[in-house]
Parts: C-alpha cells; sequence; structure tokens
C-alpha cells in the first residue's frame, strides 16, 4: 500500500483505510486497557517494551476524553475541566504489543513557572530517550487551530526526529467551512515540518466520529513495525 498523499474530501491524507485496517483496528482496542504507571521523572518511566504511542497537546484539548473514547474506557484516563491536571506521563497498557501514553497539558499559562519548566523537560528527555516511541498524536482543537503554543512542541519533534499527527479534537463543534478552513490552516503549516506523518485525523470523542478512523491509523502503524 503506497503511503503517499492523497485528497480525500477537504483533508490531504494517506491511502484510505481498508476494511481490514478497519476490523484490526476495532480488534487492537478492544482488548483490556489497564492503568499501568505514572511518571514525573525519567528514572520513574517503565522499561521500554512492544510499541509505544502518545498523544500530547494543550491543556483542556480533549486528550484524556480521546483516550477514553479509543479505548473504550470512560473512567480509564481521568478528564477535568481544570487545564494542567495531568503532571505526569501517564502510562496505559494492553498486553505487550502496544502502550498508550498520555502526556502533560502544555500552554497552561497559570502553572506555576517551575512546575511548566519541569513538565517541558521530562516531555523534551522522553521524547529523546524512547526508542520504543513510534508516533506521537498531537491533538489540535478543532475550533481554534494551531496556536503559537503548539509550536515549541512541533519543534521539538522535529528536532527529535519523532514522528508526529496532528489529530483535531472536538470536530463536531465548528460548522463545516470553518473546520474546512483550520484543517486546511494546519496543512499548509506541516508541509514546513520535517518529521509531521501526512493527513490529519479529524475526531469527536463526545461523538465518537472518526474514533474508528483513529483506530485503523493505529492499527496501520503496529502493521508497519512488524
Amino acid at each position: 500500500m503506497s503511503d503517499a498523499p492523497i485528497s480525500s474530501g477537504t483533508t490531504t491524507t494517506t491511502a484510505p483505510f481498508t476494511p481490514a485496517e478497519m476490523s484490526a483496528g476495532r480488534k487492537l482496542f478492544a482488548v483490556d486497557w489497564e492503568f499501568m504507571a505514572a511518571a514525573d521523572t525519567m528514572p520513574a518511566l517503565p522499561k521500554m517494551f512492544g510499541v509505544e504511542i502518545a498523544v500530547a497537546g494543550r491543556s483542556n484539548v480533549g486528550k484524556s476524553s480521546l483516550v477514553n473514547a479509543l479505548t473504550g474506557r470512560d473512567g480509564l484516563a481521568r478528564t477535568s475541566q481544570t487545564p494542567g491536571r495531568t503532571q505526569e506521563l501517564i502510562f496505559f497498557s494492553a498486553g505487550e504489543r502496544l502502550r498508550l501514553v498520555d502526556m502533560p497539558g502544555y500552554g497552561y499559562a497559570a502553572a506555576p513557572k517551575a512546575k511548566v519548566a519541569a513538565w517541558t523537560e521530562l516531555i523534551r528527555a522522553y521524547l529523546r530517550g524512547r526508542a520504543n516511541l513510534a508516533r506521537v498524536y498531537v491533538l489540535i482543537d478543532a475550533r481554534h487551530g494551531l496556536k503559537d503554543t503548539d509550536a515549541p512542541v512541533l519543534d521539538l519533534l522535529d528536532e527529535a526526529a519523532v514522528s508526529y499527527q496532528v489529530v483535531l479534537t472536538k470536530a463536531d463543534q465548528p460548522k463545516p467551512n470553518e473546520l474546512a478552513a483550520v484543517t486546511d490552516a494546519i496543512e499548509a503549516a506541516l508541509k514546513k515540518r520535517t518529521a509531521a506523518y501526512p493527513g490529519i485525523l479529524t475526531t469527536s470523542a463526545r461523538t465518537g466520529a472518526g474514533i474508528g478512523e483513529m483506530r485503523a491509523a493505529v492499527a496501520r502503524l503496529m502493521a508497519e513495525k512488524r
């Protein structure tokens, strides 16, 4: 299957997901996901095994809600209306094959500077030193698009040569033309990014839209890592 970007509606994507990939995605996330570990320092990280994927994004972008939607476990990741609640790398496990990591939210101006600095250094060290990290899914609020606070994280991912893909969250809320404009603007910005994986995944944890496609994207990634 070719990975050359192709046009799909308003979104440039890789090859469309096949029924087999959609099925593989469902099976991949239908297992019993469990909380594994929480780490606020590098020594506290669990030992590496299998394939690791991570979700990153601004505070309150919907990371925990997306984790819950993907795994079908409403209470697996704690959600909060308080920005900056996730202050550690939270590891979830689905057996030996796959781990999912909820990263600390960034861009919350009211957080203490020392805490922000600690989060930033932890994320930097994690991205640079995690050999089994296959991809980071960078969550962007579909209502707002890229913000200045996203740039440092994208820069870091490019510098660390860690593959990442943008995932739009809360995509049920903007109007179709607004969503298309946000998507087009992000695609244009990502063309300048060396580690950005082509294609934007569009999701809504509230309605379930796009969750199957994101699961399929992870299943495709897993197949490539065999």
